[in-house]
This record gives C-alpha cells, structure tokens and sequence, in this order.
C-alpha cells in the first residue's frame, strides 16, 4: 500500500508542475522544441524530439492527473492481490509510454511510446492470467500491430522526404499513401470500424486499468495522432468521417443490448471516441481535443464506480443481478450518477459544453444528411443505454446477494471526490480558456432544439429498453449486439493463423523434446534410432532445398 502512495504523491506533483506549466506556455504563446541526435546516415538524420507546447503538457497534467486518483483508488482495489510490484510497475510503464507519446513530433519517437503502449497494455489485460484474459490480449495485440505496420510504413515513406520530424515538413509534400498509413493507425489504436472489436475485449483487465486505459491513455492515442497530424490528412477526412459516424452508431446500438457492465461504459467510451474523430475529420481538431479533456474526467470516474459495484459483488458484473443500490452504497451512485449525466451532455455538466457544441458545429457545416441521421440516432442510443443502465443499478431488486454485506471504502470514495468536481466543472472551465473569443454559434430555434428533443427521446426509449420486443427475436438481438458480426469476421481472419500455429507448435514441440532428452543419450549410446535418422534427413533435405533456393 505505500508503493501505492508513493506513485500517487508523484503524480499529484506532477501534475500540478504540468499544470503550471502548460498554462504559462498558453498565455505567453511559447513553445520548446529538444533535439537529439541519435545517429546520421548519408542524407538522413535519426533525431529524438521531444516538443514540449501548452497541447501536449496539458494533457500529460491530465494523465497524471487521473494515474494518481487510480493509484490512490487502487490501493484497496488490489490490496489483496499477489502480485501487487508487478500490476505498479506495468501502470507506470503504462503511464511513461503514453507520456513519451504525447510530447513526440517525430514519428521515430512516436513509434516507442506508441509500441510501449502496445505491449504494456497486452501485459495488463493478461494479467489475471486465465483463458479469457489470453482471448481477450491477443486479439488486442494483433488488432493493434496492424496499426504499429502502419507506423512503420509511415516511417520508411517519410525517408523519401529527408526528415522523420513532421514539424520541419509542409503538409502539401506527403501522398496519399503516407496518410493512409497513418490513418490505419490511428483507427486501430482508437478501435474505429472495422478494428473495434478488441476494445470491449480488453475489459478482461483490472478495473483500474480500464479506468486508465479508457479514459486518457491507449484508446485516445490514435485521436492525439489524428490532433498533431491534422495538417496533412486532408486527403483522408471524408473516409475518417465515415468510419467515425458508423462506429458511433453501432457502438451505442451494441450497448443498449449488452448486460455486461464494464463493456457497456467500454462501448460509451467507443461512442465517444467516434464523436472525436468525427469532429476532427471536420477539420476542428481544437473541438476534438476539448471533448478528449472533458471526457477523460467522467469516463475515467465511470468506471471506478463500476469498479467499487464489481468489487462489493465479489466480481459479478452482470446488470441483472445488481439492483437498488442508492440505498446501499449512496455515495458511489451520486458518483456513477453525475458521470452518467456528464456522458449524456446533461445540461451545465462538463460533457454538456464539449457534445453540445460539436452537435451545433455539426448542423452548421454542410453534412450529407444520411451521416447526419445516424450521428443523431447514436445521440439518442447514447442517452437511452444510460437510461436503461440506471434502471438496473437504481430501481430493479437485488437479485445476486444479501445487501448487508455490502459496503463503501473511504479511500475509493476520496479518489472520486477530486473527478466528481472535475466532472462538474472541466468543461466550462476549459470552454472559457480555449474558446473565450469564440463567437457563439447562431442557429435556427428548431435546430438549436434539435439536440435537447433527441435526448427526450432517449430517455423513452431507455426506459422501454427492458420490455423491448425485439430482445425476444433472438437473430436480430445476437446481429445488433455482435458489432454486427465483426466477432465472426475476426474469427475468419485469425483461424488461418491459429491453424497455422497449432501445425508450427507441434513440430516445434516434437522436435524440442525429442533434442532435450533424447539427444544426449543417443550420442553417448551412438544408437541412431530410426526416429534420429528420419529428423536428420528431413533436417538436411529442407536446409538443402533452401541452399539451392537461396544460389538461384
């Protein structure tokens, strides 16, 4: 427990230096760039960079921010677990990737924290060590090495130009290819279509670590690159548009069919991150940036409440077992109570000033109005699964448990008290330092209205979620509530893989064994058996049919 207080006392400080920081650089309009030279090769430089603007180290106070509530949070969270050193080294690794990532315009330093991210978060989704957990990290993985080859490309494109460091570089000199690259890596990392299926899968992590992952750190990494990289994707905007409004769409259908509670606030969190990149394929990547900041408070809040409903359950995450639990635990449903109203863009609450002014943003712009149809019904779906989510915590039985031995800890509700202010107050406050000379934005009264009827209609729907009818149609529940189908393409996909690994395991092992403890026997004895022979010629055939390949 003091590892935990230790790493909570250094990300408050941290915090509070970046803060500082990064709102003297805002003010005086100053920004630092660090050089390293690493090595030269004829015309290529390989350089470290590291900028250091008022962007970047205002969302490194955020992270830090959040980390240090999640360490304070998970001292009771994990007091109990075996391995305690490992789970805090993994988060601060965790945490020193997505840093490393943040302050980096070269898309060479990029690439480590980008990949320290990758493999860090494989280790904590892993980390209960059972087959679903094994399920759940190597689908994550292999979703995200996808986007990593597309760092890579991006790299080896980049040496054409002379320089790895996108700031020295005008955005007319890059193809279309170069941003295409980039684009498959950022919706891998942010688990747009068709690479969303890994993020509800990587719920099979501690729930500090979703806490973490969900709100500031590995899902927002491809929405960062997206914000730095904006200048040259104008080839690309249309296709990320697209993408981002379908993913909105089925990520809020799939949550108001899901009973699982984490994956339900894992889907808000994919709802949200199609918001982002929807607005920023506008070409508003300040607009994206403010519902990143405001968003990372409530999310991350979200799932510490659900954490602390889990833990009391002893682990049970299935919304129809769990009910009237205002009367039990009241202050972490005022908790799940506010971030849900955030999430929803209740008004005056944080979401409220970065999803309402992204929506008007949008009835100003000239949008195809099919797009504009399903980012309204994902509005609405937004709504309705929070709705139909406080029906089953608030007002249904109990049905799992006796609630006397039900309790709230005071360490998890402190670390909520900082987040539930935040949640309160971030978005006007960041409405008034980013956008203080930002006009307001006129419209017609039955479009400005829009908006407000959409979440009324939520409300409905989510409260008729429960006696649906079409819950009892069992085909069009299972389609709606499988990413449409893209659990099955994945499938597809990795079966060629899994039986091409099976058939490499089995001649791997055979041979391993039979080499481990059967090798030095055979040499002692010199009884070549026919089994050694058989190895040996196979050994020699392959190797030589691989010579006279290689001669040709």
């Amino acid at each position: 427990m003091n590892n935990f207080f230790l790493c909570f006392f250094l990300m408050i400080n941290m915090f509070m230096i970046f803060f500082i920081m990064s709102m003297s650089m805002y003010f005086l309009d100053y920004s630092i760039m660090l050089e390293w030279m690493l090595m030269s090769l004829n015309s290529m430089n390989m350089e470290l960079y590291m900028l250091i603007d008022w962007i970047s180290l205002l969302f490194i106070s955020l992270v830090t921010l959040i980390s240090s509530m999640i360490m304070f949070y998970s001292s009771t969270y994990m007091n109990n677990d075996k391995f305690i050193k490992r789970f805090i080294y993994l988060m601060l690794l965790f945490i020193l990737s997505m840093i490393m990532m943040i302050i980096s315009p070269n898309i060479i330093s990029i690439l480590f924290g980008w990949d320290g991210l990758g493999l860090v978060s494989y280790c904590l989704i892993i980390y209960y060590q059972n087959y679903s957990s094994y399920n759940s990290g190597m689908v994550t993985v292999l979703c995200n090495r996808i986007g990593d080859v597309g760092v890579l490309m991006s790299i080896g494109l980049m040496m054409m130009k002379g320089s790895w460091n996108t700031s020295m570089i005008s955005g007319v000199m890059y193809n279309n290819l170069f941003v295409m690259m980039l684009l498959l890596a950022a919706i891998t990392k942010s688990a747009q279509i068709p690479f969303s299926y890994w993020l509800p899968m990587a719920m099979a992590a501690p729930t500090p670590v979703s806490a973490l992952v969900h709100s500031s750190t590995l899902v927002t990494a491809g929405v960062y690159l997206m914000i730095r990289f904006e200048k040259f994707m104008g080839g690309c905007m249309s296709l990320m548009f697209f993408l981002s409004v379908l993913t909105m769409l089925m990520s809020g259908m799939m949550a108001n069919f899901e009973f699982d509670l984490k994956k339900i606030i894992a889907l808000s969190t994919l709802s949200q991150l199609g918001m982002m990149m929807m607005v920023l394929s506008l070409g508003y990547k300040m607009f994206a940036y403010y519902h990143l900041l405001t968003h990372a408070m409530f999310k991350s809040m979200l799932f510490m409440c659900a954490g602390i409903i889990i833990h009391s359950l002893n682990n049970n995450q299935d919304i129809r077992m769990i009910g009237n639990l205002n009367e039990i635990m009241p202050f972490t449903m005022m908790s799940f109570m506010v971030s849900s109203f955030a999430l929803c863009g209740f008004p005056f609450m944080a979401g409220f000033y970065s999803k309402d002014l992204i929506m008007e943003i949008i009835y100003s712009n000239k949008v195809n109005i099919m797009m504009l149809v399903f980012i309204i019904m994902s509005l609405v779906f937004t709504v309705s699964y929070s709705i139909r989510l406080f029906y089953f915590i608030y007002f249904s039985e109990m049905k799992f448990k006796s609630s006397i031995s039900l309790k709230e800890d005071y360490l998890m509700n402190f670390s909520m008290l900082i987040l539930i202010l935040m949640s309160i107050m971030m978005g006007s406050m960041m409405n008034w330092l980013f956008f203080f000379d930002f006009y307001l934005i006129y419209l017609n009264m039955k479009i400005k209205l829009i908006t407000l009827f959409m979440c009324m209609l939520g409300v409905i729907m989510g409260m008729g979620m429960k006696n649906l009818k079409i819950i009892k149609f069992y085909h069009i529940s299972y389609y709606l509530s499988s990413m449409w189908f893209l659990n099955q393409v994945y499938v597809w996909i990795f079966n060629p893989f899994n039986i091409m690994s099976d058939i490499f395991y089995k001649i791997d092992k055979s041979w391993i064994e039979f080499f481990e403890k059967d090798l030095k026997m055979l040499i002692k004895n010199l009884n070549f058996t026919l089994n050694f022979k058989i190895y040996m010629f196979g050994y020699f055939f392959i190797m030589i049919i691989i010579l006279v390949y290689l001669l040709m």
